[in-house]
C-alpha cells in the first residue's frame, strides 16, 4: 500500500490530509488478518513520520517496503514485493475502485 496519494494526500515531503476511508478499510483488513505492507518511495526520516503518521491513525503495517517475514528468507526472493494486490494512487484503475471493492469484500468478510 503506498502512502503518498494513496492513504493521505500528496504533499511530499510534508505529509499531506489523511484519507480517513482509505485508513478506515485498511485497519478493516487488518484486523480481518490482512497482511499489509506500506510501499513507499520515503525512505529515512520522512519514512519513520509517514510510519508514526499512520499509528497516529490507528494503522499498522506487517511490513515497511519490504516482504513479510514468510517471504523474505526464499531462495528466489527479490525486491519485488509479494502482494495479492497493489494499492496505489498511480495503479492501472482508480482509488475509488478499490475502495468500493474493499468495503463489498469487508462486509462480505464480516458476514
Amino acid at each position: 500500500m503506498d502512502f503518498d496519494g494513496t492513504l493521505c494526500a500528496h504533499r511530499y515531503p510534508a505529509i499531506g490530509l489523511p484519507d480517513q476511508e482509505m485508513f478506515d478499510i485498511a485497519i478493516e483488513l487488518n484486523k480481518l488478518g490482512h497482511q499489509l505492507i506500506m510501499w513507499t518511495c520515503r525512505e529515512g526520516e520522512e519514512l519513520q513520520r509517514a510510519v508514526e503518521f499512520c499509528k497516529d491513525h490507528g494503522l499498522t503495517f506487517a511490513a515497511i517496503n519490504e516482504n513479510v517475514a514468510e517471504f523474505k528468507n526464499l531462495a528466489t526472493c527479490t525486491r519485488k514485493i509479494y502482494a495479492d494486490r497493489y494499492v496505489d494512487d498511480r495503479a492501472f484503475g482508480s482509488i475509488e475502485v478499490f475502495k468500493r471493492d474493499m468495503k463489498r469484500f469487508i462486509k462480505h468478510a464480516k458476514n
